[in-house]
């Protein structure tokens, strides 16, 4: 080799190893020009989602269900992404406003958390999310219903969801009423939740529209235990049927009450999916008996809910607790289908940006959930929204089977 030549060959070879040396790959600094930051996962760590759900107290079934679907579906990722452990933690969030602004405040000091699954009750992320999307967090809800939360006007940053909007939910009640068991009069109570007061609001004004009547809207305390005062004054004019999309506790004493106060004998009674679960046979007793309750419908989500349903009965023991475990399945799978579009590795070590996450979970357009082909809105309604009617056939929460069979309980009754 000529002198000419070996000079440039070695010129060459310092070259490349600069290059390599300072190319991405060689485990150098990461510039993150994403505007929120990035969260950043070194090598052989695990990439953390956080649920903010409440998982004590009476309402427990809701969030301890949901936080099953994430379970699921970290296991089905068979527990890593992109080649790192997944890391589940999270707060109970008490389903009121205070437990979700605490929980809101206490995971936004977590820099490590890559994003969020919840809140269970609307109060909770209405009260809490503004402080999580402040400190550049995503976060999606298997079971907030409230159109507040996604008004346009209203809509919070990083916010999204896979539960129906009650505009839906509450449409589909008042049809049933008017429709199905010719109601013509109605009366509504709601315990001064968000979800509570904006899912009988949608009612009301449905009912209205069809030509109904409504003849009472009140409100209850979520810890009221006496409901007579309340029933006394519905009773007075009685109503074809009363809505009360409540939770658990009060609507259990609601429902023992109304059976028993005179004027509402002939009165359907009727709730929402925050009392879709056995608890609520536990709460209310003989008295459910017969009762009626929108839900998403569990019977068009197909092969793979099946599916979902053993693996949850072999993994847990028992059948499914409450509504929005195949919502929050759905939820996760949304965040971890967004990391994998926009983490970079670099040498093993992660760089999510927290903008780039934001954008690519509004971004979902046709994917495949178990609650159906999700597609993220502009201001964060992803959900593919299918409701149902159920009534209760029998108050012993053993026996708890939702579905159209004629042996289910409660059986699917509309449409």
């Amino acid at each position: 080799m000529s002198k000419r030549l070996f000079v440039l060959a070695s010129i060459l070879m310092v070259v490349t190893v600069l290059l390599s040396a300072c190319g991405p790959k060689a485990g150098k600094a990461y510039e993150c020009t994403d505007p929120l930051g990035c969260v950043v996962v070194e090598k052989g760590a695990p990439i953390r989602i956080a649920y903010a759900l409440v998982v004590e107290g009476p309402d427990a079934s809701l969030g301890t269900d949901s936080k099953r679907g994430i379970e699921i579906q970290i296991d089905d990722h068979g527990g890593t992404l992109l080649g790192h452990p997944i890391e589940l933690v999270g707060e109970n969030t008490g389903c009121n406003a205070e437990g979700g602004q605490a929980a809101a405040t206490k995971l936004s000091t977590d820099k490590s958390i890559v994003a969020i699954v919840g809140t269970s009750c609307s109060s909770e992320a209405r009260a809490g999310f503004p402080i999580l999307s402040e400190a550049g967090f995503s976060m999606i809800s298997p079971s907030n219903t409230a159109p507040d939360l996604t008004d346009p006007a209203k809509h919070v940053p990083g916010y999204f969801r896979t539960a129906h909007n009650d505009k839906v939910q509450g449409a589909v009640a008042a049809e049933f009423a008017y429709n199905s068991l010719g109601a013509r009069k109605a009366a509504t109570v709601h315990d001064g939740s968000l979800y509570a007061d904006q899912l009988q609001q949608v009612f009301a004004a449905r009912f209205k529209e069809l030509g109904g009547e409504v003849v009472y809207q009140g409100a209850v305390q979520p810890t009221d235990t006496d409901m007579r005062s309340v029933l006394t004054s519905i009773a007075a004019n009685p109503p074809d049927i009363l809505y009360y999309p409540i939770f658990v506790a009060a609507g259990g004493f609601i429902t023992a009450q109304a059976r028993e106060t005179p004027g509402l004998e002939n009165t359907a009674l009727m709730g929402a999916d925050g009392i879709y679960t056995p608890d609520f046979l536990k709460a209310a007793g003989e008295a459910s008996n017969g009762m009626y309750l929108s839900s998403p419908d569990f019977t068009v989500f197909g092969d793979a809910y099946t599916k979902f349903q053993e693996k949850y009965e072999a993994k847990y023991g028992e059948k499914v607790l409450n509504v929005f475990h195949a919502h929050a399945y759905d939820a996760a799978g949304l965040i971890f289908a967004a990391i994998e579009k926009v983490a970079v590795d670099v040498d093993g070590t992660l760089y999510i940006g927290r903008q780039a996450l934001r954008d690519a979970i509004a971004a979902t357009k046709d994917y495949k959930g178990l609650t159906g082909n999700l597609t993220c809105s502009e201001s964060g309604d992803c959900a593919d929204p299918k409701i149902a009617v159920y009534q209760v056939t029998n108050s012993d929460p053993a026996t708890w089977n939702p579905g159209a069979a004629a042996d289910s309980n409660p059986k699917k009754v509309y449409p």
